[in-house]
């Protein structure tokens, strides 16, 4: 959705592209999670770049270190204000992480 110079992405899941199986590895569920965040984020005229916050699901936090690296390789240089939350589950049993973005484009 975006209103203005925001732009916000909710419930962005860790789903594979058609055909494809999920990833197994809070790692690759968190960097899967982040491409579709980045297409979406596109697609309303914003960039990684312009992300200002983050919010991390997840469902185990011993994975939190894993889900943490991803969450670097593709927000990092962006700099987000980052929470993580620990859930008892997601929708799908087998997602571990699943995120929300905020960003905010230039006037």
């Amino acid at each position: 959705m975006r209103i203005g110079d925001r732009v916000e992405i909710a419930g962005t899941a860790p789903i594979p592209p058609a055909g494809e199986p999920i990833d197994s590895t809070a790692y690759g569920q968190m960097l899967r999670c982040g491409e579709i965040a980045v297409a979406a984020l596109e697609e309303l005229g914003a960039t990684v770049d312009d992300v200002v916050r983050t919010r991390m699901f997840i469902t185990d936090p011993g994975e939190a270190d894993e889900i943490g690296r991803a969450h670097q390789q593709v927000f990092g240089k962006a700099m987000p204000a980052a929470t993580m939350v620990v859930v008892a589950s997601l929708l799908e049993p087998e997602w571990k992480v699943e995120i929300e973005v905020e960003a905010i484009t230039p006037a």
